[in-house]
């Protein structure tokens, strides 16, 4: 499958083969590295990584899969170059696009990662902005697609903050890969209806269901449940109101039980405030998998920029 030149800002661009494609190269890449095998596709590609907001997994996944691929990535933080401020973001991403091979982008607005896309004339790639994490749902899809064998027809649950962007982007992945989807959370934190109804759309395709529910009760039959922190970077004065709010929603091992299988996996983006979205108690436990989960955001990573920039 070709996937040459092409920009990775959100699943919405990507359909349920593309993003299968990417999960099997991940996975090919990952069998070779645990081998000691590492590749040259990206040989003599420089890469930009731009970073407004700070990150240990996109930062660290970006750097490694560059390296391993023989390509050189430059960190660009917030202080480092002008972007929207003294020089337009369609500026900059013209100048970077004739130094550098690809650009890596994490930062706040989603139009930045829109127009960097537009203008650098290179494929660019989706770190985080406030709407969308892509490149998390690739991890999490390949951790689940490890543990259970397939995708299609599993049932996931995303519990807490229903419109931050992880629920956004959790949403149009499973329901392309056909992976029944609940967001469990208080009605005033559901997502936008308009992205509900396209991801309803993506599901009637892939033969699964999007569902928003309010009771907890409905995690039951559940393969996965997932949370994120309440808070997102930048949103740190509603701490006390989203605890309230989100408090019955915790998973907690009164939750995972509600399942009624004892083989629901735990997942989380990280990093987790412990005692808030999640209890330490299964944080920790052999349900768990978000070790996995952050070390296949550098396999998958690898995969993205392979595809789209590899030789």
């Amino acid at each position: 499958m070709n996937l040459k030149g092409r920009s990775f800002i959100t699943l919405k661009d990507y359909t349920p083969e593309e993003i299968g494609y990417l999960l099997d190269l991940a996975a090919d890449l990952k069998a070779k590295k645990k081998k000691g095998e590492t590749g040259s596709s990206l040989k003599g590609k420089n890469i930009a990584l731009i970073f407004e907001k700070p990150s240990t997994r996109t930062r660290c996944s970006f750097v490694v899969a560059a390296v391993d691929e023989g390509a050189h990535p430059e960190y660009l933080g917030k202080d480092d170059i002008q972007l929207g401020h003294k020089e337009s973001v369609e500026d900059t991403a013209r100048v970077l696009g004739r130094i550098f091979d690809g650009i890596e982008f994490r930062g706040f607005k989603h139009k930045t990662v829109e127009d960097l896309a537009k203008y650098a004339g290179v494929p660019v790639w989706n770190g985080l902005t406030d709407d969308y994490h892509p490149t998390q749902i690739l991890a999490d899809l390949l951790t689940m697609k490890e543990h259970f064998g397939y995708l299609k027809g599993l049932s996931f649950v995303y519990a807490g903050d229903g419109r931050n962007n992880m629920a956004n982007s959790l949403m149009i992945g499973m329901s392309k890969m056909g992976v029944n989807f609940t967001i469990l959370a208080p009605k005033c934190l559901w997502p936008k209806d308009e992205l509900v109804t396209l991801c309803q759309g993506y599901a009637k395709e892939s033969g699964s269901t999007v569902t928003l529910t309010e009771n907890v009760e409905d995690v039951k039959g559940a393969d996965t449940i997932y949370t994120d922190v309440w808070c997102s970077m930048g949103e740190e004065d509603k701490a006390a109101e989203r605890v309230a709010l989100l408090k019955p929603y915790q998973v907690n091992a009164a939750l995972m039980e509600k399942t009624e299988k004892d083989t629901t996996i735990f997942m989380h983006c990280l990093p987790a405030v412990k005692g808030n979205e999640v209890t330490e108690d299964v944080f920790e436990s052999e349900a768990s998998v978000v070790f996995d989960e952050a070390e296949n955001r550098m396999h998958t990573i690898k995969a993205v920029m392979v595809a789209t920039l590899g030789e």
